[in-house]
């Protein structure tokens, strides 16, 4: 079953600020980087290969071969993506990283 996808606010704001902040010092890099996480972010609409997250509720997926990781939760028909995180951020467990 392939799930819709949907993109919380917060996610699309994270994603955009990511790839801002890498182009300013490698354009290559980041076109890489969108490229990767966007795949992903398809990849869990046919499989949500995700391990259980540190929200209550959601699933994080690494990025391959970037640092970031995908937050999301799911229903039947739809993958609902919350954030996309730094890997070098230390959140506590129930709450997104702050600024």
């Amino acid at each position: 079953m392939i799930r819709s996808i949907e993109w919380s606010e917060d996610a699309l704001a994270d994603f955009e600020s990511a790839i801002a902040y890498v182009s300013r010092k490698n354009l290559a890099a980041a076109a890489r980087i969108a490229d990767r996480v966007l795949s992903t972010i398809d990849n869990l609409a046919d499989l949500p290969t995700g391990h259980q997250g540190r929200m209550a509720g959601t699933y994080e997926k690494l990025a391959q071969k970037t640092p970031y990781i995908v937050a999301y939760s799911m229903t039947d028909l739809t993958i609902y993506i919350l954030r996309i995180i730094h890997g070098s951020r230390d959140w506590p467990e129930d709450q997104w990283p702050t600024e």
